[in-house]
Order: C-alpha cells, then sequence, then structure tokens
C-alpha cells in the first residue's frame, strides 16, 4: 500500500508541476488564463466583455479565449503568422478541414491574381457578319460575353456607338448574344436551392439577363433602324466575324466590390476567368479549381486534401482549414503584384466594406485588413494587422458549428484586438 501511495503523490506533484509550467504546446490552456486580468463574464458565449491585455502574453489570451463556453458545442480553426519574423505565432485546430463561407474568395482572388497578373482585364466584345453597303448591314452584331460583372447600361451604350461609328444605318439581320465563354451552368456547385442567388450568366446588365434589349435600344437611340432584326440569346460568333469593338474593365474593378462588398457574382465572375485561360472551348469551374491545386503545389500545400465547389463560398461543399487560408496570405504577402492588388481590395476595420461595422472602439480599428465570411452556422475572418511591435502579421479563424454569427464575429474581434495591441513573435518572451 505505501508503494501505491508513493508513486500516486509522485505522479500528483508531476501534473502540479505541468500545470504551473509556462512552456506549453500552441492552442493549450494555461491556468494564467484564469487570471483576473482577463475576465470571463458574458451573458451566452463566455467571452469577454472587456479584455486587459498589458502584461498578459498573446499565447495566453488566445488561450482564454478558446475557454470560453462557445467552443463546448462549435469548432473553430485559429492559425496567426508573423510575416516579419517569419513564423508561426499560434494555432488551435489550424488543419482541421471546414467551411470557409465568403473567405473563399480569399482562395479564388490570389488564385486568380497568380494565374491572370494584376493588368488583366474583363472584355466584352462586338463582332460584325455580313455586307455594309450605303449605310445598311445585311448581316449579325455578336455581343460576346465575357461575364464582366460590371457592366451597365451606359457600357452599353458606348459599344453601341461603336456601331454606329462605322456609318451603320440599318440593320438587316439579328443581334445575336454569345455566352460560350463557359458552361452552361447557372449556379455553382452545392449552392442551396431556395436562396436568391444571381444566374451565373456571362452576358448581363446589373448581373440581369437584359444586355440584348439594351443593346438594341441603344442602337436606335443612336438612329440606327432595327425594326427588322431579331435577338438571339444564344449563338457562336463564326470565324469569319469580323472584330468591331473591346470593351474593358480592370481586375481591380472587380477585385475591389468582391472583397470588400463580399459581392458573389463578382468571386463566380473572377474564378471562370481563371477557367478560360486555358483555353479550353467552354470554362469550366473544375479548370479554375485545378489552377487552384497547382498553386497549393507551389507553396507547399499539395499533398493536402481539400474541397472546392465554386470561387464564392456560397457552396457547402468547399472545404479549406486556417492553415490553407494563412498559406496564401502568405505567398500574396511576398508577391507584389499579388499584395498591390489584394490589401486595398480588403475590408479595412470600422472603416469600409463588411468590416464597416466592426472593431470601432479597439486599436484593430483603421488596421485589420480581412475578408469576412457567413453562412447559416459558419463565422469567418481571414486578412492582414499589425502589430504593436511593427511586425506584418496574417491570420485565419473559422468558426463553425455556431447559431448566433455575432458571436463567431465577437471572438474574431476579440481575437484581432489582441494581435493588433501585442507584439509579434516577441510578446511571448
Amino acid at each position: 500500500m505505501k508503494k501505491y501511495l508513493f508513486l500516486f503523490l509522485i505522479f500528483a506533484l508531476s501534473v502540479s508541476a505541468m500545470a504551473q509550467s509556462d512552456i506549453l504546446p500552441q492552442g493549450s490552456v494555461s491556468p494564467l488564463a484564469q487570471s483576473d486580468s482577463i475576465p470571463q463574464d458574458s451573458v451566452d458565449d463566455g467571452l469577454p466583455l472587456e479584455l486587459t491585455t498589458e502584461g498578459v502574453p498573446l499565447r495566453v489570451q488566445l488561450d482564454s479565449l478558446l475557454r470560453a463556453p462557445m467552443f463546448e458545442t462549435s469548432q473553430v480553426g485559429l492559425m496567426v503568422y508573423d510575416l516579419t519574423a517569419d513564423s508561426v505565432l499560434y494555432t488551435k485546430n489550424h488543419r482541421h478541414l471546414l467551411r470557409p463561407a465568403s473567405c473563399m474568395k480569399l482562395v479564388t482572388a490570389i488564385a486568380a491574381l497568380d494565374r491572370l497578373g494584376g493588368d488583366y482585364q474583363y472584355k466584352t466584345r462586338i463582332y460584325m457578319t455580313g455586307d455594309l453597303r450605303n449605310g445598311v448591314l445585311t448581316g449579325n452584331i455578336y455581343c460576346v460575353g465575357g461575364f464582366d460583372p460590371t457592366l451597365t447600361a451606359d457600357d452599353v451604350a458606348v459599344m453601341a456607338e461603336s456601331v454606329r461609328n462605322l456609318g451603320i444605318d440599318s440593320i438587316s439581320g439579328s443581334i445575336v448574344g454569345d455566352c460560350t465563354m463557359k458552361e452552361t451552368l447557372d449556379y455553382g456547385e452545392g449552392w442551396c436551392w431556395d436562396d436568391d442567388n444571381p444566374m451565373l450568366i456571362p452576358l448581363t446588365i446589373g448581373r440581369k439577363n437584359i444586355f440584348l434589349p439594351v443593346f438594341a435600344r441603344e442602337l436606335k437611340r443612336l438612329g440606327v433602324k432595327t425594326g427588322g432584326i431579331t435577338l438571339e440569346e444564344s449563338g457562336i460568333t463564326p470565324s469569319n466575324a469580323r472584330l468591331v469593338s473591346t470593351y474593358r474593365h480592370s481586375i481591380d474593378v472587380v477585385l475591389e466590390r468582391m472583397l470588400k462588398m463580399s459581392d458573389n457574382f463578382y468571386a463566380e465572375s473572377m474564378l471562370y476567368q481563371m477557367a478560360a485561360s486555358t483555353g479550353n472551348q467552354l470554362a469550366k469551374a473544375s479548370h479554375a479549381h485545378n489552377i487552384t491545386k497547382q498553386l497549393l503545389k507551389k507553396i507547399g500545400l499539395g499533398n493536402k486534401t481539400y474541397k472546392f465547389a465554386d470561387g464564392s463560398g456560397l457552396s457547402l461543399y468547399n472545404y479549406v482549414s486556417a492553415e490553407l487560408l494563412v498559406a496564401l496570405l502568405r505567398y500574396a504577402y511576398h508577391k507584389d503584384d499579388i499584395r498591390d492588388h489584394l490589401r486595398p481590395a480588403l475590408p479595412i476595420a470600422g472603416i469600409d466594406g463588411t468590416l464597416k461595422d466592426r472593431m470601432k472602439k479597439s486599436a484593430a480599428y483603421g488596421n485589420v485588413r480581412a475578408k469576412t465570411g457567413t453562412l447559416t452556422g459558419i463565422s469567418s475572418l481571414a486578412g492582414y494587422c499589425t502589430s504593436a511591435d511593427g511586425h506584418d502579421l496574417c491570420f485565419a479563424i473559422i468558426n463553425q458549428g455556431i447559431m448566433r454569427t455575432q458571436t463567431g464575429k465577437k471572438f474574431q474581434d476579440h481575437v484581432c484586438r489582441i494581435l493588433c495591441e501585442k507584439g509579434g513573435v516577441r510578446s511571448d518572451k
């Protein structure tokens, strides 16, 4: 009996010593997490109403947040990386596969910029066939969609003017819409049938399928007789057609709305720009996903298993990890042609986009630039910030299984505040 009591005493002392050690694995819970410096009073999620960060290491504060009751019934993937010191600051379930919601737009944006370049332009083209004599075109006008989501009626008016400037007074033929740049699927894989989502048509105005009638109306306004023409919504531009004009928009215009306002239609258009760059006759979402997978091989994640279904994050079939998002953010940070276009398009905490009303009263205000994500049961945030000691950081947070979106946002805002108030890699020393 004395032998067993002695062994039990040794075991108890060992556990006590471990609990008081300052050296803990990343994501573990420190006894300091129970300190009065970080109060745990909250109405329902157990997150602190206020944080006192002075003198408390970053790791300990994040450990404390992860003790909140919300994590008894929900999951989180979290990773923080010090870009300046080139080292991992913190991880928790960073390799768990979770649904990213609209943080999927980060994957699409970075992969597209890497593939297409920051100077890439969206193009809508006008062609013509037939003979033009005495102001009469005996032939067809072809409007070739390039899936430019920014097109307006004013843009279409400029395209119509390019036709009128050829000296065309009358058209005897058809105005044909050519949407063959992409596959005929109208919606993304895994989109919920009861959501009000725009159809993925590559020739639209304000995401509405009204391009051809607006084009015909503008021709008529310019004095072109269109009484005998027909409108054909689906056709193929023949190889002998002559180019009339090309209307362009920069990738930056699309990126800004896609990321700051989390526009799903814009994100899907960018996905298909990537797909079209492969040269396949009908661009498919799978072509774009293959490009993304090639990028993952380049950054060292080619041996990991992820699931990409769409470009916007609407799909419930997307599965990524915090590690993947951080790896892409790191890659973008070190590539000028990506960073210089990505960072200005990200929402800024407390100032604009989907972060306009968040983190206004903390060190994260005006500091954090990050993409938000929200679906039923999911809230995510991934992007960049600068710590108190001037280190550039990137981070990814995916909350899954939460019934109140605000709970996830509150947790993410606390994490961002800690990152901005603490130092970088040196803060735990």
